[in-house]
């Protein structure tokens, strides 16, 4: 099998509007609505694809039972976007009004990441790139 990039990243959401506000904020447009399968299609310019599924039925006492409880389930805890710049990143999401949850930090290897959350708590990453 020869793999060729990563198609689209699943969301399970509760509430489908907030979550497209919230994405849209992010730069992403909706480009399917499917109420049969309960699934929305966002992409973003730079190639990006996420799938919102309205599938959510608990909000697990308002915290994300990946990262926010001391037991350590299986499961994706984040995805990570690269930015060309954390600095400029920062500033964006400001501007949008998005509350940063972590960083920027510098991590061992060079990247230099901020942290948000979607309304469902799904942790998003954006990371810049060590200069070569």
């Amino acid at each position: 099998m020869k793999i060729r990039a990563l198609d689209h990243i699943g969301i399970r959401v509760m509430d489908i509007d907030r979550s497209v506000v919230f994405y849209k904020r992010l730069g992403f447009r909706l480009t399917r609505e499917d109420y049969r399968e309960n699934v929305f299609v966002m992409k973003h310019a730079s190639g990006i694809e996420i799938n919102l599924l309205v599938s959510g039925d608990n909000d697990n006492a308002g915290k994300n039972i990946l990262m926010d409880v001391d037991e350590r389930y299986p499961g994706y805890t984040h995805f990570a976007i690269e930015v060309e710049s954390s600095k400029d990143a920062i500033i964006f999401l400001q501007e949008k009004n998005i509350k940063i949850t972590e960083g920027p930090v510098t991590f061992g290897d060079g990247k230099t990441s901020v942290f948000v959350r979607d309304p469902d708590l799904n942790v998003i990453e954006f990371t810049e790139l060590p200069k070569s």
